[in-house]
């Protein structure tokens, strides 16, 4: 009996890695691109999630000129502030973004429809 190996459980947390990655502040942080019906045909296209380094009136001002819409910056309570277009833009929004380098690819959501 006293060959035996005697294993005493301890505790495991299955979850204290994915807890130690989420210490790098914008590690995975995604840029979501979505879509709100407003009435009829009428659409908004909304972008949030860019980093608060770039400017975001700037970004505006040529997503404007390239796709031909108005659009706004407004600032959410929740999410910060968030870029708002019109009509349905977001695989215009999204090349752009990539193009621009502003994100990579891989950071991007496009939600909606």
């Amino acid at each position: 009996m006293s060959d035996l190996d005697v294993q005493i459980p301890t505790t495991f947390d299955p979850f204290a890695d994915a807890n130690a990655d989420d210490s790098g502040a914008g590690a995975k942080e995604y840029v979501h691109i979505r879509i709100q019906q407003r009435n009829g045909r009428k659409s908004l296209t909304t972008v949030q999630g860019l980093k608060k380094e770039f400017s975001y009136n700037k970004i505006l001002k040529d997503l404007k000129r390239e796709f031909c819409c108005n659009g706004t910056v407004v600032q959410d309570p929740e999410l910060g502030q968030v870029i708002q277009l019109q009509g349905d833009q977001r695989k215009n929004v999204s090349n752009f973004l990539v193009q621009a380098g502003i994100v990579k690819k891989e950071r991007i959501k496009i939600h909606g429809f």
